[in-house]
């Protein structure tokens, strides 16, 4: 089947193009840009003005509810809803339930994401196991299962020396680590950012450090470690700076 997208605002990062051009799609894959084959006749004309077209988004923190919390939302209904705002993958943290930490459970996720057949799904396995930030995970063998890189997802790793151990063995095999930097004591019961807003609505703050001296830990860490480190959701402008 031959599909021609007309009209659209391309935006394709790869190769630097930002500009209005028609795309052509034949046998489920873009076959030119800009100008028609030779000989391609659409058997589908999509008008797509004032629309952007563009490779697939990626979401690189989407909390899939399954296992443990499908009353909330089950796999099929959370990858539906990605499609249909453009995101073809998504990387998920492993703060299901039970947790992602041992093979068996990815392998069940990822199972089920291929037979759905609707985007990629990129899991993060637990770095302790349980996420109870004592004892570290096979990250080998979850690895193997199909794990991308490993974190707490928002739970605190409080235990500097774990930590480390973690960061050190990931290291070692080339292993990503994916860390939210919040340090658990200064912002225990926090809701808000510490600011005019959270004292005028009584809300519990957050202040500003206990995000920049979790930051801090997290890089000397990785410094020490030599670990490639993803910081999650960085929320102030101390922490960018």
């Amino acid at each position: 089947m031959n599909i021609l997208i007309k009209n659209g605002r391309v935006i394709d990062p790869k190769n630097k193009l930002d500009a209005q051009q028609d795309v052509f799609i034949s046998e489920r894959r873009i076959a030119a840009i800009g100008k028609a084959p030779e000989g391609f006749v659409a058997d589908q004309v999509i008008d797509a003005k004032d629309l952007i077209v563009m490779p697939g988004l990626t979401d690189v923190a989407a909390r899939l509810r399954e296992p443990g919390y499908e009353y909330r939302a089950t796999l099929e209904s959370e990858m539906s809803a990605a499609v249909a705002g453009g995101v073809t993958s998504l990387s998920c943290p492993p703060d299901t339930d039970p947790p992602l930490d041992e093979p068996g459970l990815v392998e069940m996720l990822k199972h089920r994401a291929r037979n759905l057949n609707q985007c990629r799904v990129f899991p993060q396995g637990a770095l302790t196991y349980g996420l109870k930030g004592a004892e570290l995970t096979e990250m080998i063998e979850l690895t193997e299962a199909g794990c991308k890189a490993f974190s707490q997802a928002d739970v605190p790793l409080t235990d500097t020396r774990v930590l480390m151990r973690a960061m050190q063995y990931a290291a070692t095999f080339g292993y990503r680590v994916w860390l939210r930097p919040q340090d658990s004591f200064l912002a225990k019961n926090g809701v808000a950012h510490d600011g005019e807003v959270a004292t005028r609505l009584g809300l519990p703050p957050i202040p500003v450090v206990a995000e920049t001296v979790a930051l801090s830990t997290a890089l000397q860490l990785a410094r020490e470690t030599g670990v490639t480190l993803h910081i999650c959701r960085v929320s102030s402008g101390a922490g960018v700076e």
